[in-house]
């Protein structure tokens, strides 16, 4: 009996952890640009923060979420510490709203919201109406994980087995504060933990008393999960936000805990049914905290600064600038940020192919060391690029948000390529022409450097059509790159007639110069390749030049597993 008991809520506690999810997901996949939006509209003063951290988590139901949002924030300086911690103080009311909803018995409503979920996910036009048909059905679930719970421990409400292990772990308090926060942070949502203890409460297998005490734990266990996933270790300043929401929520329970057996007894007298003084207890405690310290945010914020001081570390090329994990659950924003960070892996690579030429040009030794400790900070940023794009495939995206994944993660190795061929060709050929004191002639110079600008001038193209995928642009692309290759062949036979003259300078510097010629060529047709997906996506690529380009076969949109 006790077995099966314990089997069947674990599955119910499962579903519930499921619908949370969707519904957390759906709404950031929806909505997360514009939520996004609001809450940096919203940072004007405390209680306007305060009252969007209240919005934005009753929406998510998560507010680890809003957490990692508030610190992506923090951490680019958009947000000071005060509003954060005020966001952070609504973010805590703002997880007790959809546990009052479910206070009540609603569970007849689930298959309604099934079915219209149902309805929106399949036939939705656009990817929003399937997001919000998504948060129907996760809370569907949540509603039916609740009725399993109920179901599932009514009859073994009389089995003593259950009822002796029951009052074993629910017996002391500190042992029940300690216990919902393990099991808080372990699942990461305080509303699951507070739903399922308010089921315990209601079939009578821990005493209010309990309930109260493990509810206070659900809300200390909910502050941790931030600090280990909001912060980074190497930046002492951004554990400031997540330890000052903690800290709130310790000093809370410690101030509530020693009253906790008549604060017991006045809810009881006032709310008879468990499950709903469970749920009141939970939003009074978090109001009553949000009102203690939010006239104290001044002196928290100093505190926290004098003991966390942000680390100034010098800038490390190859590091990210823009890939925020926070974003992962809105593809919309990750793809945005990934591109940005696409474009700053390109501004390294122009640097590189300005500098190698002047290399060429002038002899400069430090240039050729200059450009291959940049190709470092290239292979950095496009494996962290491609590794951040790969976790965001591995959720549910749409045709496009499919396509623009590929493309971001085809430019990046198409940039990649471009820096290997800076680096080990057209470097090694600088070092090469440096050593050896070579000379090009001055008609072979000045043919070089106009090759080397047009390569320039058409990476600077590229860079706005990744961006805007302007088929105008493309098409021009596309045309300097077969004019290009005519200009090759006029330089190379330009040259060959003055190694027929018997020139010097053209002598020495002949296999460098044609060399040279092909590398830039070669960067032109990857610096291209940025063209081809835009041509594609207008109907514009002939069948040829789609071979050509090798474009990647884009696989099926990821199924999210509540369609399948």
């Amino acid at each position: 009996m006790g077995s099966l008991v314990l089997l069947d809520l674990m599955g119910g506690v499962a579903l519930l952890l499921w619908g949370l999810h969707m519904v957390h997901s759906g709404i950031l996949r929806a909505f997360g640009p514009d939520l996004r939006l609001l809450l940096a509209k919203a940072l004007n003063n405390r209680f306007t923060a305060f009252a969007a951290g209240i919005g934005l988590t009753a929406l998510l139901q998560s507010s680890t979420a809003t957490a990692l949002i508030t610190s992506s924030f923090t951490a680019e300086g958009l947000v000071s510490l005060v509003p954060a911690l005020a966001i952070m103080l609504g973010a805590n009311v703002g997880t007790t709203l959809i546990v009052q909803a479910l206070s009540f018995n609603i569970s007849a409503a689930a298959p309604v919201l099934f079915v219209l979920g149902l309805v929106a996910f399949r036939s939705g036009a656009r990817s929003r109406i399937k997001d919000i048909g998504r948060v129907s059905i996760g809370l569907g679930l949540m509603l039916l994980a609740l009725h399993i719970l109920l179901d599932t421990l009514a009859p073994a409400e009389n089995a003593p087995g259950v009822r002796v292990f029951m009052n074993a772990i629910t017996g002391d308090p500190v042992l029940c504060i300690l216990l919902g926060a393990v099991v808080t942070w372990a699942v990461h949502s305080s509303v699951a933990s507070v739903l399922l203890i308010m089921s315990l409460a209601y079939a009578q297998f821990i005493t209010p008393f309990a309930a109260l005490a493990l509810v206070l734990g659900a809300n200390l266990g909910s502050a941790i999960n931030p600090v280990f996933e909001g912060a980074h270790r190497d930046n002492p300043a951004s554990y400031r936000l997540p330890l000052g929401n903690l800290v709130n929520r310790l000093v809370g329970v410690l101030l509530v805990a020693p009253f906790l057996r008549p604060i017991t007894a006045i809810l009881q007298a006032w709310q008879p049914d468990l499950a709903k003084m469970t749920a009141e207890f939970h939003i009074a405690f978090n109001v009553a905290t949000a009102i203690i310290f939010i006239g104290l945010l001044d002196h928290m914020a100093r505190l926290l600064k004098q003991l966390l001081p942000k680390r100034v570390q010098e800038a490390d090329p190859s590091r990210p600038r823009y890939l925020d994990d926070s974003a992962l659950e809105t593809p919309s924003l990750a793809l945005a940020d990934a591109a940005r960070e696409t474009l700053h892996m390109g501004d390294h690579v122009e640097l590189m192919l300005r500098k190698v030429m002047a290399a060429m040009m002038t002899n400069d030794r430090s240039l050729v060391d200059q450009v291959s400790r940049m190709d470092n900070s290239v292979d950095g940023l496009d494996e962290a690029i491609k590794l951040y794009v790969t976790k965001l495939t591995r959720g549910s995206l749409d045709e496009h948000e499919g396509h623009r994944a590929m493309e971001i993660i085809s430019f990046t190795i198409n940039l990649e390529h471009i820096g290997d061929i800076i680096d080990k060709n057209l470097n090694e050929l600088a070092a090469k022409k440096i050593k050896r004191r070579f000379q090009f002639s001055s008609e072979g110079a000045e043919e070089l450097s106009a090759f080397h600008k047009r390569t320039m001038d058409s990476l600077r193209i590229a860079f706005g059509v990744f961006m805007s995928g302007d088929v105008n642009e493309a098409r021009k692309l596309l045309a300097e790159k077969a004019a290009l290759r005519n200009t090759e062949i006029a330089a190379t036979e330009r040259h060959l007639d003055r190694l027929r003259e018997g020139r010097p300078e053209t002598l020495e510097t002949t296999s460098l110069h044609l060399d040279v010629l092909r590398d830039l060529r070669r960067i032109h047709s990857h610096i291209c390749s940025v063209a081809y997906p835009v041509l594609d996506a207008a109907g514009e690529l002939p069948a040829r030049q789609r071979a050509e380009s090798d474009l990647p076969t884009l696989p099926a949109p990821a199924a999210h597993p509540s369609a399948r």
